[in-house]
């Protein structure tokens, strides 16, 4: 089994649905692939439009058995106790 590496280029997020009661959200982006995950930095005050342009990189072996694995995004916004989760997309 050969082993790789797959880039992820993060960019930007549009209309996410504002989790914070006043002011701007902050998100950020956790990057989820098998048991391998990568977190972004926090788009601070940038709210529903943050931009990323940020590059992560996973290590990939191939060629793959029968299972498929997806690359999970998780957006959360950063709070001062408890950060929330605004959505995901595979």
């Amino acid at each position: 089994m050969a082993i790789g590496f797959m880039e992820v280029h993060l960019v930007k997020a549009k209309g996410l649905h504002n989790s914070d009661i006043i002011g701007e959200m902050d998100p950020y982006v956790l990057i989820q692939y098998k048991d391998q995950e990568q977190r972004s930095s926090v788009a601070i005050g940038q709210g529903k439009n943050p931009v990323w342009n940020e590059k992560f990189m996973f290590k990939v072996e191939y060629p793959l058995s029968n299972h498929q694995h997806k690359i999970i995004f998780k957006i959360m916004d950063q709070d001062l106790y408890t950060d929330d989760f605004v959505g995901e997309s595979m």
